[in-house]
């Protein structure tokens, strides 16, 4: 009978040659599995494993060798200060669009109520974590998809986020007169003969949250053009989009009559993500 330990060995050279962080994989399925921190499993990872506990991990490591997200069969993932619930269809939340997350948050005052939309919501993982961190403020977040829209709201009420409400919509469609001081947006805008589509977790994630278009900018060039007629006078754009994209989305954004236009770099340096103001 193998140990923690042991299944952790084996586990990463099962995963080794089809994920980039296999040790980190294997810790993180043996700790779902086992309900316990990484702490647990270096104090007594010389502990034999129980059977129940052994099978149950090399099920889900199976999963994973095929390709399936850790974030999928864990059934959660940690973005900003939350722990957020996923599945097929919604969007694994990514660190790198936590840049956008601080550049909204830096343009919402914390002593007074502002109005801000977040188009795309997914899963809530952006709309959450600025109504968390600004309690005052009032959220609206759409997305297309009513299913996406469950993963949402059940992540509201797990977080305990109060201050945002959904709406069913494509794009501004169900948005009516309404006027924002912040719209926030991680939309799709990836080409479709990009080869990473056919590569790690982007293979198993919904391809209608990630494709737009025949160039990855047709949802870009929508919201932006759309923008400034539910924006607020100085109100603000913040939009993540493609770090080959950063030259077209500020162009777009000039053409559109926005000033103040800013990039911002992801946790690995890429342009990843543009604010601009509405004049």
């Amino acid at each position: 009978m193998l140990s923690y330990r042991g299944l952790l060995d084996d586990a990463s050279k099962t995963l080794y040659h089809c994920s980039e962080t296999p040790r980190i994989d294997a810790e993180y399925l043996l700790q779902h599995v086992v309900d316990k921190s990484l702490a647990w499993l270096i104090s007594y990872g010389d502990q034999a494993a129980t059977v129940e506990h052994t099978l149950a991990f090399q099920d889900l490591v199976q999963k994973r060798a095929e390709g399936i997200p850790v974030a999928y069969l864990l059934g959660y993932r940690e973005f900003w200060t939350l722990k957020l619930r996923v599945n097929d269809h919604v969007l694994i939340p990514r660190g790198d669009t936590e840049i956008l997350v601080e550049q909204a948050l830096s343009r919402i005052g914390k002593d007074h109520s502002q109005t801000v939309l977040d188009l795309g919501t997914g899963s809530g993982a952006i709309a959450l974590s600025v109504a968390k961190e600004r309690p005052q403020s009032e959220v609206i977040a759409t997305d297309s998809s009513e299913l996406a829209l469950e993963v949402a709201k059940a992540n509201a009420r797990s977080n305990q986020v109060e201050n945002v409400s959904f709406v069913v919509s494509d794009w501004f469609c169900e948005i009516n007169s309404h006027r924002f001081d912040v719209i926030l947006s991680n939309p799709p805008y990836v080409h479709p003969e990009d080869p990473h589509l056919n590569q790690g977790d982007l293979r198993f994630e919904p391809l209608n949250a990630l494709v737009s278009g025949s160039d990855g900018m047709k949802d870009l060039e929508l919201i932006i053009s759309q923008s400034p007629r539910y924006l607020t006078s100085g109100g603000w754009v913040v939009l993540e989009h493609g770090y080959d994209q950063a030259e077209a989305v500020r162009a777009l954004l000039s053409a559109h009559g926005f000033s103040n236009i800013d990039l911002y770099a992801d946790l690995n340096h890429l342009p990843r993500c543009t604010a601009a103001q509405k004049v």
